[in-house]
């Protein structure tokens, strides 16, 4: 959820001679030679924090804006909430309450089936108020992994915490420079984290109380320019364990055991991603002022959100 003046700016437009030749040759098993992503709708300030519905629907949030908005399985796009206070991460919990980061309220909330907004978190561990909390993913136990880089430019530490069930806080790492976006494995024992910073995607083991230990590289992002920020963000996994990660030169692929399969190209420069749609076999895709969408051969996970 990286919010630079300078990149939303340049937006990094692809060429499209560049998209329609990497896009041609398709990626096994994950989407077919020739399919095209495609532009839903444009026009929004900084996209972020998509999050598949059980109908096929969507729910996306304008950070910059504070708007967050529900894509129906029609096709409409209409406001959700506003006010947001830059809410940008999403995620639903198992009893299908979607759960909302708040970067500028410094919080995490619920929103239940009504629409009524419930406070989860307002502090990180010890007390300590969070920095600038960006993404979430939920686990079956109804915790909750949580990503505080702090704002751009911020020089200190950057953290990652688990929220159990109870609302205690643990701290899970403070050694990665920007942990961005995360998910967890099909089998939910391992948390994945993204460094916007750097080129390796971390990954934790879980504990029974579900703390998160033994850091360690689980895949090398690929083609990232010497000397260029990966912007590694958003991360989804679909049915095969397959792990997708937005970043500077696109939606990069990995398998479940961390090796690089290919890159999807996006006319911007994306900043996260969810299966939704029917079957769960339309990639959505978060990119600056856009929402694109794109036809899979892969599929999403089975389980809520992401």
């Amino acid at each position: 959820m990286i919010r630079s003046t300078v990149m939303l700016v340049m937006a990094l437009l692809l060429p499209v001679e560049a998209l329609s030749q990497d896009q041609a040759a398709g990626i096994a098993g994950v989407v077919a030679a020739g399919t095209t992503v495609e532009l839903v709708k444009e026009g929004f300030q900084f996209t972020e924090g998509p999050v598949g519905t059980p109908d096929g629907g969507l729910y996306f949030a304008d950070v910059r804006a504070s708007i967050m908005y529900r894509l129906h399985p029609s096709g409409d796009i209409n406001v959700f909430r506003d006010n947001t206070a830059a809410a940008g991460g999403l995620a639903f919990d198992r009893a299908g309450n979607l759960l909302a980061v708040e970067a500028e309220g410094k919080r995490i909330i619920r929103i239940d089936s009504r629409g009524a907004v419930a406070v989860i978190v307002a502090q990180a561990a010890a007390g300590q108020a969070f920095l600038r909390p960006n993404d979430l993913i939920v686990d079956r136990r109804g915790g909750i992994y949580v990503t505080d880089p702090g704002p751009i430019g911020h020089k200190g530490k950057a953290f990652v915490y688990y929220v159990r069930p109870d609302g205690h806080v643990l701290l899970v790492s403070d050694d990665i420079r920007f942990p961005n976006g995360l998910t967890l494995t099909r089998d939910e024992k391992v948390l994945l984290v993204a460094d916007s910073r750097g080129n390796i995607i971390f990954a934790f083991d879980i504990q029974n109380d579900g703390n998160a230990i033994n850091c360690r590289p689980f895949a090398q992002l690929q083609g990232i320019p010497e000397g260029k920020l990966s912007f590694a963000d958003g991360m989804a996994l679909d049915s095969a364990g397959r792990l997708y990660v937005t970043t500077l030169t696109g939606v990069q692929v990995f398998d479940a055991g961390g090796t690089y399969v290919g890159t999807i190209r996006v006319p911007r420069q994306p900043t996260n991603l969810a299966f939704s749609g029917p079957d769960k076999r339309t990639l959505y895709i978060t990119a600056r002022e856009g929402l694109y969408r794109l036809i899979m051969l892969s599929q999403g996970p089975d389980r809520p959100g992401k």
